[in-house]
This record gives C-alpha cells, structure tokens and sequence, in this order.
C-alpha cells in the first residue's frame, strides 16, 4: 500500500474545485490508456461538494462519460429515491446533467429492492457484482478502480466502516451489511478495507474544523480499527485533500508549504 500524501487547499470551495479538476485529469489519462476509467464516488458533503464542482467545471467535456464506471463506497439502506441516498444526492448534483451510459452506473441497491429489507444480502449482491466486472488482470474480486474517493467522518470513518464495529474488521468479503451505524440511518451497506485497497488511487477528503483531530489522528499511525481511515490506502496513491480548517492539527513538516 502506498503512504499517504497530504494537499492542503485554502478553504472547501477550493478544495472542491481542485479535486474535480485532479478527478478530470485523471479520468480522462485512464481512458486515454484503456478506453475506459473506474472511479468509487462517495456521499457527505465533501463529496457531494466535489460532484457539484464537477459538474460547473469547464473541462467536463473532456470526459467520455459513456466510457465512465460508476461504483459507490457505500449507501444509506433507504428506499431509492429517498433524498438521503449517496445515489439520489450525486444524480441531482452531477448524474442525471451528463450522458452516463446507464449499465455503467453501478449504485448499491435499496431497501425496497429485489433484497427487500435483508441489508446483508444487498451487500452479497453488490459483491458479486463487482466480481463479475473484475478481469484477470485485476488484484482480487474487485476491479482496480482508477480512483476511489471517501469522505472522512469526524470520528475517522470512512464508507459506513466506523471504529471498532464489526465491519472494520473485515477481512474475506469485499461488501459488508452495517448494522448499528452510530449515526443515522443504522443499517448500511459499505466497501470494505481490502476491497478499498484494491484501488489505483484512494483519495481522502476532509473540510472543516470538525475534521481536523480525524485528519490528525489518522494520519499519525493510528490503527485503523480504532481509525477506519488510516487504513484506507491505494496500491499506488493514497491522497489526503484538505481544507485548511481540517488540516489545523497536522505538523506543519506533513505538507509542502505551496499546497496551503
């Protein structure tokens, strides 16, 4: 796994602006190279925010979005369409204004879904849905995704892996059932850490103060049980994005001064 690195930008807007920027650049290499790219988007409002910023930036034409796999690191287990969904939250900001070909788009299924109220058996399904679009040159039962990005919670989670439940500890499945969240709704359904480690690049975004000790004490080799994010890393990249706010409590020797 790769160590991380730390880009501090002035205040969220920029933070969000730059990261869309950086997501372009590197969607629009990978399908340079294979024709197509793999990117994991996350919900929150750092990501959301980079899916709005996306979405007004000029260069989003560059990219063939019928070539684009969506994947998603984890879901509210609500109905679809609830407005509390990752899914329904990035149509409305980024999905539904580009040409997505819809059977790339991959959002785990809902709580009235074919699974009906069994989050377990949505996970399973999400499972072997992404099995089933791994190649042989991919690294397990997941495809090598170009980018997968995760918002970092104040308590240091990451997807719906919070610090010391059961879903932390996975270490067989690629997509687990969260139960018991500690924060509203209970019941999930998340990526795991090796199915997270399985991307080219793992991109961590953090605004605000409330962020800053998460940011602090997962970046300072914390366990990634009491620390789910300290153990969110890529094979080849693992990026931690930050606002200056998030970034108040990390020695000032972490980042490189042109980056605040």
């Amino acid at each position: 796994m790769s160590a991380p690195q730390v880009v501090v930008h002035r205040d969220k807007e920029l933070m969000a602006k730059a990261a869309a920027a950086r997501l372009i650049t590197k969607i629009v290499d990978a399908q340079a190279a294979r024709g197509f790219a793999s990117v994991v988007l996350t919900g929150g409002r750092n990501g959301n925010g980079l899916l709005a910023a996306l979405a007004e930036a000029p260069a989003r034409d560059a990219v063939d979005w019928s070539r684009l796999d969506l994947w998603w690191g984890d879901e509210r287990f609500l109905p679809d369409g609830d407005p509390e969904r990752n899914y329904t939250q990035a149509r409305q900001v980024l999905l539904d204004s580009v040409p997505l070909d819809p059977a790339r788009v991959h959002p785990m299924p809902p709580s009235d879904g074919p699974y009906g109220k069994d989050a377990d058996a949505a996970a399973e399904a999400y499972a072997a849905e992404l099995a089933a679009a791994a190649g042989p040159e991919d690294h397990g039962p997941v495809p090598s995704f170009d980018v997968l990005l995760l918002g970092v919670g104040p308590d240091t989670h990451v997807a719906s892996l919070f610090p010391e439940l059961p879903a932390v500890h996975e270490q067989e499945r690629t997509v687990v059932g969260v139960h018991g969240a500690p924060k509203p709704p209970p019941t999930r359904t998340s990526l795991t850490l090796p199915a997270i480690r399985a991307a080219r690049e793992v991109w961590l975004l953090a605004a605000g103060e409330d962020k800053a000790n998460a940011a602090a004490i997962a970046l300072s080799g914390a366990g990634e049980v009491q620390a789910p994010a300290a153990g969110a890393r890529g094979r080849s990249r693992t990026l931690w994005l930050l606002d200056g706010a998030a970034a108040a409590q990390l020695p000032r020797g972490l980042y490189p001064p042109a980056s605040a």
